[in-house]
Order: structure tokens, then sequence, then C-alpha cells
């Protein structure tokens, strides 16, 4: 009877750990504009996701189906050409703007695996 209870225990204590640091992490830093983008440009969605924790939502970007029509009708895929993969994560409530507000969304847009852009909105 006096294991139970003390799995129980540890069990309890192991899940409350968990909720506090999940917590503290939900929480999470804040950065200034200037930090955000000397912390992150450049760098591997890994560094990203390590950091940072797993985005709000993810989107990938696709060819738009008249593409092709839009730039006089070439076909740029020459076939030669690599394919590119380009993927938003966006982020909410972690960059200032001012020492009270920060912007709703950020979003880090990479490039075959490597940060590209940063954006900030308020209008998202």
């Amino acid at each position: 009877m006096t294991q139970i209870t003390l799995k129980k225990i540890l069990i309890s204590g192991f899940a409350f750990s968990l909720l506090a640091a999940s917590n503290v992490f939900a929480a999470g830093k804040t950065y200034t504009e200037n930090e955000f983008l000397d912390a992150f440009s450049g760098k591997t969605m890994k560094v990203i996701a390590e950091k940072l924790g797993a985005p709000a939502k993810k989107e990938l970007s696709v060819k738009p189906t008249n593409a092709s029509a839009m730039i006089g009708g070439k076909d740029v895929d020459d076939g030669k050409s690599k394919k590119v993969k380009v993927e938003m994560w966006y982020y909410k409530n972690i960059v200032k703007y001012d020492p009270k507000h920060t912007y709703k969304e950020t979003e880090v847009t990479f490039v075959n695996d490597r940060v590209m852009n940063i954006a900030f909105f308020n209008n998202k």
C-alpha cells in the first residue's frame, strides 16, 4: 500500500512540475525587435524550435495555379534548378514594440530550413 501511495505522489509531483514548466515557458521571454532580429536571423528551423518552442501555426508557401501565365506564359521551372521550400512560422506576443506592448504576431519565414525573413504584425 505504501508503494502505491508513493507512486501516486511521485506521479502527481511530476505532473505538477511539467505543468509549472509549461506555464513558465508560455509566459516566456519577450524580445525587442533588434534582439529578436539579432538572435534569429539566418538560423535553422531546429534552432528556432529549440529557442522559441512550437509556433502557434505554420504555413507552407505554394505556387499559385496561374503563376506561369502571370510571368508571360513561360514556365520558369526548367527542371535544372532545385525546388525551394518556403515555410512560415507564426508566434504570438513575443516581440515588444515599446516597454508595455508586444506585436500580436511575429512571422518567421524559412527558405530551405534557414530564416530569410522576419516580420512583426498587429493587424493579422
